[in-house]
């Protein structure tokens, strides 16, 4: 029953969004604000890994500065009177995702584990940023749409991704959705259409 403003963008990291974040409140002057970051956050550019393994890479957005500029979001969205909904991040299929980031090339794949060392430090690596998610949720006491347990409590998560083991496919995007409706239902059903 309300209005719905899809503000996400492909790829966006927490400091590109935190540019027009402001604009955004002022223009759509929303009660609620979803927040869903850190998958793109965590990634580093594969392709300059592959090029460079023995150099130091750093991912798209520091982890410090990750957990910073949530916690200022937060406030600044709590300090305008919006109400901020933090979403955890989907789980990676780091198999699958290793071999779309080499290209399927072994060689390419080789030089990327020089850096890496292992193809669970990918899951691993992601699943530091997702527990930064859940700390300041708590932390903040703000609100909380858990997409990854949903996620994991399938027997097999992987059959909800794309090819690249990162995007959730139709029935992951499905999975999302339902995840949403139920946190609506719980404590927004006011929101909802009657069934």
């Amino acid at each position: 029953k309300g209005k719905l403003v899809n503000a996400s963008k492909f790829g966006n990291t927490i400091l590109r969004a935190a540019r027009r974040l402001t604009k955004d409140v002022q223009k759509n002057e929303p009660d609620i604000v979803v927040l869903e970051f850190g998958g793109n956050d965590c990634n580093f550019n594969w392709e300059e890994v592959a090029e460079n393994p023995y150099k130091d890479h750093q991912p798209a957005t520091d982890f410090a500065l990750f957990q910073k500029n949530l916690k200022n979001t937060i406030e600044y969205l709590s300090t305008n009177h919006v109400i901020p909904v933090l979403m955890t991040i989907p789980p990676i299929d780091a198999d699958r995702y290793f071999k779309w980031i080499s290209k399927n090339d072994p060689g390419t794949a080789e030089k990327i584990l020089v850096w890496l060392d292992s193809v669970s430090k990918i899951y691993w690596w992601q699943e530091r940023y997702n527990s930064a998610i859940l700390t300041i949720a708590r932390e903040t006491k703000t609100r909380l749409i858990d997409i990854r347990s949903a996620f994991l409590k399938k027997p097999d998560y992987r059959l909800f991704y794309c090819k690249d083991g990162i995007h959730p496919n139709a029935q992951g995007q499905k999975l999302i959705a339902d995840k949403i409706i139920e946190y609506i239902s719980n404590g927004y059903s006011f929101l909802l259409k009657d069934p």
